[in-house]
């Protein structure tokens, strides 16, 4: 297994516990009297929780040499594109920018020539 897909496992994972985490805060911030009139922090909670959730396992599996992580993984750091130019062109690039960084390392990773060939492999023919 390349380390292009190790350090794509890493990043995914990464990304995966974020929202996990992120998740067990809204828990807490709704369990403690926060207001819910915006935000339904049970029901977000549970969306990140099961977005995260997966994200996470797809980085796990990367790690450990699992190709089905590679297309959630994709999936993922293509969806985190959008909300990282929105936070930069709103006066947000503290948070846009390594969110942005951290997505195009992962996308950059998981096509990179070794991890390409290394997906391939698990799809070549026998010849019978």
């Amino acid at each position: 297994m390349p380390n292009t897909i190790r350090a794509a496992g890493a990043l995914t994972a990464l990304e995966g516990a974020v929202g996990v985490v992120v998740a067990i805060i809204f828990i807490v911030r709704a369990a403690t009297g926060a207001d819910q009139h915006v935000v339904n922090g049970y029901g977000t909670a549970a969306w990140l929780a099961i977005l995260g959730g997966a994200v996470l396992a797809a980085g796990i599996g990367l790690s450990l040499g699992k190709r089905w992580g590679r297309a959630i993984a994709v999936i993922a750091n293509l969806l985190l594109l959008p909300p990282a130019w929105y936070m930069i062109t709103s006066h947000q690039p503290f948070f846009g920018i390594p969110l942005g960084l951290i997505a195009i390392a992962g996308l950059v990773c998981l096509f990179a020539p070794p991890s390409s060939r290394w997906m391939a492999a698990g799809y070549e023919f026998s010849g019978e």
